[in-house]
């Protein structure tokens, strides 16, 4: 798999070798999945969209959790899909388990970018 990053930031990892997370003083969504967990795959293209709406304002990332197991440990996830927030200054802010809308993501991004 190959880790993408777009102009300025836009990033998302089909993680070989995950991203620093949170991208450093930028709002950060990270999706830990599996591109083979069905929630997830419904997540992908909702993800893609908002990659491109949020360029230059907000990371979003996914990470297959089971491809890297470590970054689970690492999240302390049990569930998949589970997706993190974190504001500017790298504090997670919001944690969600499970499929998660795109007007819900966009809920949570637009609070922390108005921070």
């Amino acid at each position: 798999m190959v880790v993408a990053i777009t102009v300025l930031l836009s990033i998302t990892a089909y993680a070989e070798k995950a991203p620093e997370i949170p991208v450093k003083n930028m709002v950060t969504m990270v999706d830990l999945g599996a591109d083979k967990c069905v929630p997830c795959k419904l997540m992908a293209p909702i993800l893609d969209k908002l990659r491109k709406e949020y360029t230059e304002k907000a990371a979003i990332l996914f990470i297959d959790v089971w491809k890297e197991p470590d970054q689970a440990k690492k999240y302390g996830i049990r569930t998949i899909p589970t997706q993190i927030f974190f504001d500017k200054s790298g504090k997670e802010q919001y944690r969600h388990a499970g499929f998660m809308s795109e007007a819900d993501i966009k809920k949570q991004l637009d609070t922390l970018l108005s921070m």
